[in-house]
């Protein structure tokens, strides 16, 4: 009697491409949009309420979330890409001590974060940009979020490893029921109780508590392993290989950190020196990212949702599928830049006017920072894809180097160029060039992965697409 092989026993390796990336991507998406939504529902409240300086201060303070989601990423990622390596591969004992591994990282690493945050919190503000009128106002609401850091990293980390498990849906239960608290409660904490950026703050850090508390009640009940109090023992060897599969998302969400910082600094420096003054560009700035990174949502929930599939599929030695899965990820997220592409371009105003009033020199810059920065915002698929992509199949120096490229190796060194010559418009050029010259590059390497695995031996027969 033949064995039934991995594949054979997991819906990864036999259902079409189409129907998985939608079981995976979907509730991928609602997860990134969530987590978006948090900053852009604060950020709206507080613009509303406290006004530019208040966009500006939570500007300041967001490399602290984007810091947290890299540490996330880095433990969750990881670890998910060589669970569903190792199931793929057939040893469950294996990915059960990884699994383990890595929800003991997430809690030992974000617990250690928000004690530093904590401590080193004002030189840390300094150096992310804050400005003597906006410091106050930075101060309160990243030294209340600061204590939320270690449930961002718990939860946030734990969806990756849920939805590699098999469960995409509880996985988005976890993110969404935290962010509808907090829409609830930032209105009525910021002017129902009349608590400002502070109440805006403590709704986050509260959504946050709900979403992490949700996700350790399915530590307990996983589906495909069973988790006993041994497996939780991180080890050094694990810890490795888990750090090595997340250092591509992480190191682009610290890329995206490093870039923010920059920006943030360079904007403060020469907007003094204009017309704008230092606080009209921290506040646009602050609206941009964010909104974008609502755009990305898609983009990062449709690379995330293929990563299992991509890892299961290529430790089967099933290398057809893992081709395929690529390329469908791909055209689909491109859809997604491109419809952002076009709403940055035809409604800048709209956009910025829902995150509060502001003086015609507010809107203008704002309007002419949209259409500039984001002009290539069509090709934002290809590096986020290709990066989950390298990852995927246990080609993480790939992986970092596609994270990199955009962030580091291109957009912080124009950022600083830039603006010596044009000054605090020089931003928003550096924008679009990185963004066309990583999404190349990002593709080319990623077109000669393809080839080389179009070489290998196929491990499994003919399969549903």
């Amino acid at each position: 009697m033949l064995q039934e092989t991995p594949a054979a026993a997991n819906p990864l390796g036999v259902q079409p491409i189409g129907r998985l990336l939608t079981k995976f991507a979907v509730p991928s998406i609602v997860s990134f949009l969530v987590s978006a939504l948090y900053n852009i529902v604060d950020q709206i409240f507080i613009g509303q309420g406290v006004g530019t300086i208040g966009n500006a201060a939570t500007n300041v303070a967001f490399p602290l979330t984007t810091i947290s989601v890299a540490t996330a990423l880095l433990f969750g990622i990881g670890t998910a890409a060589n669970f569903n390596l190792s199931l793929g591969a057939g040893d469950r004992e294996r990915a059960t001590r990884i699994l383990g591994t890595g929800l003991s990282c997430l809690v030992l690493f974000g617990l250690a974060l928000g004690a530093v945050v904590l401590i080193f919190l004002r030189p840390l503000l300094a150096a992310f940009g804050a400005t003597a009128e906006n410091y106050s106002y930075a101060q309160t609401y990243a030294g209340i979020t600061a204590f939320g850091l270690p449930l961002v990293v718990f939860s946030s980390g734990s969806s990756h490893l849920i939805r590699a498990d098999g469960s995409p849906r509880y996985s988005m239960l976890c993110m969404v029921s935290g962010a509808i608290v907090n829409t609830i409660l930032d209105p009525l904490f910021i002017f129902g109780f009349d608590m400002g950026i502070a109440g805006a703050a403590l709704a986050t850090v509260l959504g946050q508590l709900l979403s992490a508390l949700l996700a350790l009640r399915y530590a307990f009940h996983y589906r495909t392993v069973r988790l006993t109090r041994q497996h939780l023992r991180p080890g050094g060897a694990l810890i490795r290989l888990i750090a090595s599969l997340g250092l591509a998302p992480c190191f682009n969400q610290l890329a995206m950190t490093a870039a923010q910082i920059a920006m943030n600094n360079t904007l403060k420096h020469y907007g003094a020196l204009s017309v704008y003054g230092s606080d009209i560009p921290l506040a646009c700035v602050g609206v941009i990212t964010k909104v974008n990174m609502l755009f990305l949502g898609f983009v990062l929930g449709i690379a995330q949702g293929a990563q299992p599939i991509i890892s299961f599929n290529y430790g089967a030695r099933q290398y057809e599928r893992v081709r395929r899965t690529y390329r469908t990820a791909l055209c689909v997220a491109s859809v997604f830049s491109v419809i952002a592409f076009l709403c940055f371009q035809i409604f800048p105003y709209q956009i910025t006017a829902l995150f509060g009033q502001g003086s015609e020199t507010y809107f203008a810059f704002s309007v002419k920072f949209f259409r500039i920065f984001l002009l290539m915002a069509f090709t934002n698929a290809v590096n986020p894809i290709s990066s989950n992509f390298f990852t995927a199949i246990g080609k993480a120096k790939l992986g970092v180097l596609v994270s990199l490229t955009r962030q580091v190796i291109f957009l912080i060194p124009l950022v600083l160029i830039f603006p010596i010559f044009w000054g605090v418009e020089g931003v928003m050029y550096a924008g679009p060039i990185a963004d066309g010259v990583s999404a190349a590059l990002a593709f080319l390497l990623a077109l000669r992965e393809l080839r080389r695995i179009r070489a290998l031996p196929e491990g499994g027969g003919a399969l549903p697409v």
